[in-house]
């Protein structure tokens, strides 16, 4: 799960970690307000910050620099209820419904700092960098030199000399190294405590008074753990994810529209990626990939139809079921009532294979239904191939 910068910057701060001063605004006028605040804080200059769940914000013309309460009611004005568009949220961009107005920062240098889980090595792994301000991967593919990385044991944790080496890799020296020693520290002890699949500071800056805090943070949050986080599941904002996602996170359904033609519809993810092969090779190309699970019934499937033909550039559907938990009579019945329920205007290919798979086929075959079952999965993708070359001949 994705949160907005200004709750990843109250969830780093709850953990010790130095961040730039801000206050969230939903309007033009609390944004006025939360300079004021900062100005008796002695804020002098402020920047007016777009709250998407996408980077590249700035070149998008949603962060701003304001140097009076006028420029921060301007900027707030200007950015508030736009549409703003970056390489991260399509051209259709993303509507702008919060702000956050941040005490500008006399910047001297910037660093990147963040913290993930290396899967080749099973281990989490801090990453810290001199070039900051740049996105990771250019200076990964540029300047990979200038990554300095440290793998953390999980059964020891982080180390003080882990933290120190990477400190001064970022060429920190004085009171300065001291304090990103400390962020550092503080920074993967965040990352732990909240199940966080990353956590990323960038830019990470030192200060003319030669302080070290963040000025952005980025923070995503492992859903499998959010049970055991209620606090930080209340920060979802749907507004920021696709509206068809989540109607199928509210029915148990795991779904990511993709662009293309086939929709498909499998019970676990390794069958997802093996169905969306398959319908590649078969002429096709996948345009969803939606996940009923090991507990799929007749409602989760009509549930799954339903989002799956939202997608107006569906041509056919292909359901790929292996019943090892969930039966396969049990799919075929949800099937039937799909597609008595609904409009059902595209061809369906059905492949069911496992537990009752038999008894699943034979309940399709005397449906009645325009349907075309398949025993094999190149079968299946064959049927898949036939019907888009139907869907073009038509």
């Amino acid at each position: 799960m994705k949160v907005h910068e200004y709750q990843a910057k109250e969830i780093l701060s709850d953990h010790g970690v130095a961040m730039q001063p801000g206050i969230v605004a939903e309007s033009v006028d609390d944004a006025v307000q939360a300079a004021e605040e900062l100005a008796n804080d002695g804020a002098t200059m402020f920047v007016v910050k777009a709250q998407i769940h996408a980077g590249g914000r700035g070149k998008g013309g949603g962060v701003k620099l304001a140097r009076s309460l006028d420029e921060v009611k301007e900027h707030a004005e200007a950015i508030l209820g736009m549409d703003l568009v970056t390489h991260q949220t399509g051209p259709e961009g993303q509507k702008v419904r919060k702000l956050l107005i941040a005490d500008a920062v006399d910047i001297e240098q910037e660093f990147y700092v963040g913290v993930t889980l290396d899967r080749a090595k099973s281990q989490n792994v801090i990453m810290v960098s001199s070039e900051g301000g740049v996105e990771i991967e250019t200076v990964a593919e540029e300047s990979p030199e200038k990554i300095v990385k440290a793998w953390i044991d999980p059964t020891i944790g982080l180390r003080p000399f882990q933290a120190r080496r990477l400190a001064f890799g970022l060429g920190l020296e004085g009171t300065a190294l001291k304090q990103a020693v400390k962020f550092i520290t503080a920074l993967y002890e965040a990352f732990e405590a909240t199940d966080s699949t990353i956590a990323e500071i960038n830019p990470l800056v030192l200060t003319g008074s030669g302080d070290v805090a963040a000025v952005d943070a980025k923070i995503n949050l492992d859903d499998n753990a959010l049970y055991r986080h209620p606090n930080l599941a209340e920060m979802r904002d749907i507004h920021e994810e696709d509206p068809t996602e989540v109607e199928a996170s509210e029915h148990g359904l795991s779904y990511i529209k993709l662009d293309g033609n086939v929709g498909c519809m499998v019970n676990g993810a390794g069958l997802a990626m093996a169905t969306m092969d398959i319908i590649k090779l078969a002429g096709g190309e996948p345009a969803n990939f939606l996940d009923v699970g090991g507990t799929a019934n007749a409602e989760t499937v009509e549930a799954g139809f339903r989002i799956i033909l939202k997608d107006p550039n569906v041509e056919a559907i292909l359901v790929n079921i292996f019943g090892g938990i969930v039966r396969c009579d049990r799919v075929a019945k949800g099937v039937i009532q799909a597609a008595q329920n609904i409009d059902l205007d595209v061809p369906l290919i059905v492949r069911l294979q496992g537990t009752n798979a038999e008894e699943g086929k034979a309940l399709l075959d005397e449906s009645g239904l325009e349907l075309r079952s398949a025993v094999l999965l190149k079968e299946a993708a064959d049927k898949v191939t036939q019907a888009l070359k139907e869907a073009d001949v038509a």
